[in-house]
C-alpha cells in the first residue's frame, strides 16, 4: 500500500477483535514513529509500547474518552521533551501521523486519545499524571497521547469532510 491509499483507508478503529498484534508487526509500527522527523534531530519524543491488558485497562481511564483502549490488543504512548526541544508537541504529533499510518499499511486499526491539553493544565496534568505514575514516566517528560491498537472489529465508512476548498487556499487566504 502506497501512502497514499493509507491516508484514504484511515479510520478512528476504536471496535477491537480479541487477536494478539505480532510482535514484529508492533516492532514495525513503533519503527515508524522512530524514524518520525523531529525538529533538529533532537530526540524531543518517546514512545512507549504497551501490550500488558492490565496496563491497557488502566490506561483506559485516563480519560473519559478513551475506553476503547481497554479492548486494543496494544498501545503506544508518545511523550515530549520540552527539555530537549522547544518543538517537542510538533515532533510527538508528527511521530503519532507516523505511527497511524504504518498500522493502517499493515492492516491495524488505531485510534488517537490525547492525553496532554493545551487549554485547561489542570486536567493536562491529572491526565498526565495519572499515566506517568503508572509507566514510571519521568516528570521531565510530557504525556502527549495514547494510541491504541488492534485488528478492526468493523471498518466505519469515511468521514464526511467539509468542501476542500474551504480548507485549501492557494496563494493568498481566502473567505
Amino acid at each position: 500500500m502506497n501512502v497514499f491509499d493509507a491516508i484514504q483507508k484511515r479510520r478512528e478503529i476504536t471496535q477491537f477483535l480479541q487477536k494478539q498484534i505480532a510482535a514484529e508487526t508492533l516492532e514495525q509500527i513503533v519503527t515508524a514513529g522512530y524514524l518520525a522527523p523531529a525538529g533538529n534531530n533532537l530526540p524531543s519524543r518517546e514512545l512507549i509500547l504497551v501490550t500488558e491488558p492490565n496496563s491497557l485497562q488502566h490506561l483506559s481511564q485516563a480519560t473519559p474518552f478513551v475506553p476503547w483502549l481497554s479492548q486494543a490488543a496494544a498501545a503506544i504512548v508518545i511523550t515530549g521533551r520540552p527539555d530537549i526541544s522547544k518543538y517537542w508537541l510538533q515532533d510527538s504529533s508528527i511521530a503519532s501521523g507516523f505511527i497511524w499510518l504504518s498500522a493502517v499499511e499493515l492492516g491495524i486499526g488505531a485510534a488517537f486519545g490525547a492525553i496532554y491539553h493545551s487549554e485547561d493544565k489542570e486536567e493536562s496534568e491529572r491526565r498526565e499524571n495519572y499515566v506517568r505514575e503508572h509507566l514510571h514516566i519521568p516528570r521531565d517528560r510530557r504525556v502527549v497521547a495514547i494510541l491504541g491498537l488492534g485488528y478492526p472489529e468493523k471498518e466505519p465508512p469515511a468521514k464526511t469532510l467539509l468542501p476542500k476548498d474551504s480548507i485549501i487556499h492557494y496563494g493568498l487566504f481566502t473567505e
